[in-house]
């Protein structure tokens, strides 16, 4: 049993707060007490993130968004009891109690359990000619472009192996040679790596036609230009909790109107609201699917993500919105690159 007192927040925290102590910790998630340490409730990242689909900010308080009917254990309890609360309830930290109700630690599973590499399959999509990015992707393609003191690509690879991802394919297009030169069968970065040759452009799904085989267990798919500090694996465990045929990763985007805005019924005048703020989700080019989607994508033909996802809604199938609040940067213009150079240190503690 793991100490919690470092991921103990009081009642009183704003979601704001929680989070810091979330990120902070190994343990993904942080545990609400009240003034004698008795546990309140409980605040994991997927709270926060349904949370912040409800509209919650994160200035409000944590309670708004907190478990109030946690699983928890006590010491009498015992190791394989709590791991077999764990493995049957499908979750990954429980706190344990005292007779009072009052925090003594939390068990974490993956301490519990010998973790292991998941073979789930990612697709990296690196085709694309990076247009918006001329003249650096005249002479290179855009996923080799170098963030810090190696390719935005690159990046991502060692990024997804870091938690646990080992099985790559790489749709390639536009200079894909030089890709397929850079990574070979991927043993340079610990990983397998296998090609997705397009003959044309296929757009952001088409090239899922082309995997020989479908994978087995839900996969992931990816744009090869983000910089991003998303945890792929909360990714797929949202995918299978919700039980969707696919998720989409979306990020909040604020869009200030330069003017007053006038409110009008007909031809009366209510008010103006001067530059007022819209909130927007958009696409942030990462996913998560279930094999049985690939029947919906048609073998070598152009098919871009959001008319896939179109079809899957369409059939009946459930999907699923997992809100990205980690750091999350779209390099698709020259103006982005700049920023995602300057910033790289801040966010990953990287050198440029």
């Amino acid at each position: 049993m793991r100490d919690s007192q470092t991921i103990e927040v009081p009642a009183s925290a704003s979601i704001r707060e929680a989070l810091r102590v979330i990120d902070a910790g190994a343990y993904q998630i942080a545990l609400v007490v009240g003034p004698t340490r008795e546990l309140v409730g409980t605040v994991t990242d997927g709270d926060v993130r349904r949370g912040i689909l409800a509209g919650r900010e994160l200035s409000e308080p944590v309670t708004s968004v907190m478990n109030t009917s946690p699983r928890t254990a006590t010491l009498a309890d015992g190791r394989e009891r709590i791991l077999q609360l764990m493995r049957r309830r499908r979750i990954h930290q429980v706190p344990v109690l005292d007779a009072h109700g009052i925090v003594l630690g939390i068990e974490i599973l993956d301490e519990l359990l010998q973790p292991e590499a998941l073979d789930n399959v990612v697709v990296l999509l690196a085709g694309g000619k990076g247009t918006r990015l001329r003249p650096i992707t005249e002479d290179i393609p855009k996923p080799l472009v170098t963030v810090g003191d190696r390719p935005i690509l690159e990046r991502i690879v060692e990024t997804l192996r870091d938690h646990g991802f080992h099985n790559f394919w790489m749709a390639l297009n536009y200079k894909g040679h030089m890709i397929q030169e850079h990574f070979g069968d991927g043993s340079a970065f610990g990983v397998s790596v296998n090609y997705l040759n397009e003959s044309r452009p296929l757009g952001t799904a088409g090239a899922l036609g082309l995997l020989p085989e479908a994978p087995t267990k839900p996969f992931l798919v990816m744009n090869g230009d983000l910089l991003t500090a998303i945890n792929p694996r909360n990714l797929l465990d949202f995918h299978a909790r919700q039980g969707a045929a696919a998720t989409m990763c979306v990020r909040e985007f604020d869009f200030q109107v330069p003017y007053g805005v006038v409110d009008l019924d007909g031809h009366t005048f209510l008010g103006v609201e001067e530059k007022p703020v819209q909130r927007f989700f958009v696409n942030a080019g990462i996913y998560a699917l279930s094999p049985r989607i690939l029947d919906l994508v048609p073998p070598d033909e152009p098919l871009n993500m959001t008319d896939l996802f179109e079809r899957i809604k369409a059939r009946g199938d459930d999907v699923a919105v997992f809100p990205v609040r980690e750091y999350w940067l779209d390099i698709g213009q020259l103006k982005d690159l700049e920023q995602a150079r300057g910033e790289v240190i801040r966010e990953f503690g990287d050198k440029q």
